[in-house]
């Protein structure tokens, strides 16, 4: 990968970790006013649909900002690995950084961690993890 591409990455890293750390977390609704009065009953379901989803939207970031910083680190520590991935050492298409400039393994790689992590034939039963 040449010096432009490179940098051209690094300033989008650094331009989406400061979009992730402007936007900071979402706040997370309490299900009740005070500590003396009973939630609503038509209300809860609503009320706690959206602490979920601010919930889930919030690790999704700290996921996010989590790798661009590690991204970043990649770049000081060693910027001539930007662009192979970290488990073939092959090159990741270029697309594929431009898209999502964190990532640090190429598609193969990507689907061969995918694959061992899914179980085969669906669900685990309880007795999966003696």
């Amino acid at each position: 990968m040449d010096a432009e591409t490179r940098t051209r990455l690094r300033q989008r890293l650094e331009q989406l970790r400061r979009e992730l750390m402007h936007e900071g977390s979402l706040a997370i609704p309490p299900a009740r006013s005070d500590a003396v009065s009973q939630p609503d009953d038509d209300e809860a379901p609503l009320t706690e649909m959206n602490q979920s989803i601010a919930s889930s939207r919030n690790r999704e970031r700290g996921r996010r900002l989590a790798e661009i910083n590690a991204a970043l680190r990649r770049f000081a520590e060693d910027p001539e690995s930007i662009g192979e991935c970290e488990n073939c050492g092959e090159d990741i298409a270029t697309r594929r950084l431009e898209l999502m400039p964190w990532v640090a393994s190429c598609v193969a790689c990507r689907e061969a961690e995918e694959q061992e992590r899914r179980v085969p034939g669906g669900r685990r039963k309880l007795t999966d993890f003696r």
